[in-house]
């Protein structure tokens, strides 16, 4: 099911920007129980990118009714949306652009997590790096063909999550979750200034580490860091956290850390 600025329709005009440029932002966030987990923070991810993005985009109160009521009927789902500058004019000018538009959708939660959580997932390094700009570093913009290559690649592995680098040969995320690892009580997560999405959950996690004995270290780090990790975990909103079980050959057993955040996590609103 699609929302397109208030109206049912799954049709774009050719011009709009998003489809032209990858010209905006979007979120995707889990529904429980008809209920959108940390609604407030995906509002505040979208305000902030169309911020930088300087997208004019100010129905905020009206796209808060539209999630909630998208929310509703679903006991277990995905709601993606989608901010765009709207139709324009030919060439990257924005000038003639009158009004962005909003794109609501609904989907079903996707089954695989569950496996993972029991499993540990399994990670394969991507030949695909990611490309350092500070401008549009953490947001989630809509110009992803960085992870529609990482992806394409992964699928020719067994692995179930890729391991990005940035062009510069920093751990950076994975293709569709944030990276966490653990070595005793220095939980340690890639810079994100750089290059990368600075997930919800991400945030989430740090801040509920903040006040406990577990100290959150943001580093650039090399792809070598792992080997002296005692625990990795990924992340994002739809997961909510996983463990990682493998890299290549290193294997990890230990859950303390996963097991600390997981309820944490699943129960977050």
């Amino acid at each position: 099911m699609y929302l397109i600025n208030g109206k049912a329709s799954d049709l774009l005009p050719v011009a709009d920007r998003g489809l032209q440029f990858g010209d905006g932002c979007f979120t995707t966030a889990r529904v429980r129980e008809g209920r959108i987990a940390l609604l407030a923070a995906h509002l505040a991810r979208l305000q902030q990118a169309c911020a930088r993005l300087a997208i004019p985009f100010d129905a905020w109160e009206m796209l808060d009714e539209e999630m909630r009521r998208m929310a509703l009927p679903h006991a277990d789902g995905v709601l993606k949306v989608t901010i765009t500058r709207g139709a324009g004019g030919r060439g990257y000018s924005s000038a003639d652009c009158q009004q962005p538009t909003r794109i609501l959708s609904i989907s079903a939660a996707p089954a695989h997590y569950a496996r993972w959580k029991e499993t540990g997932a399994t990670l394969a390094l991507s030949p695909v790096p990611l490309g350092r700009n500070p401008y549009l570093a953490g947001l989630k913009h809509l110009n992803r063909l960085e992870q529609v290559l990482i992806r394409s690649h992964l699928e020719q592995t067994n692995a179930d999550e890729a391991l990005v680098l940035d062009s510069d040969g920093w751990l950076t995320e994975c293709c569709a979750a944030n990276l966490f690892w653990r070595c005793g009580r220095d939980v340690y997560t890639p810079r994100l200034d750089q290059a990368g999405v600075n997930g919800i959950m991400r945030q989430f996690i740090i801040a509920q580490l903040a006040p406990t004995a577990y100290r959150v270290v943001e580093v650039n780090a090399p792809l070598s860091a792992l080997e002296q990790a005692d625990e990795v975990l990924i992340c994002n909103a739809l997961m909510p956290v996983v463990p990682v079980q493998r890299y290549a050959d290193l294997h990890w057993s230990a859950r303390e850390l996963y097991q600390f955040l997981a309820p944490i996590c699943e129960s977050s609103d």
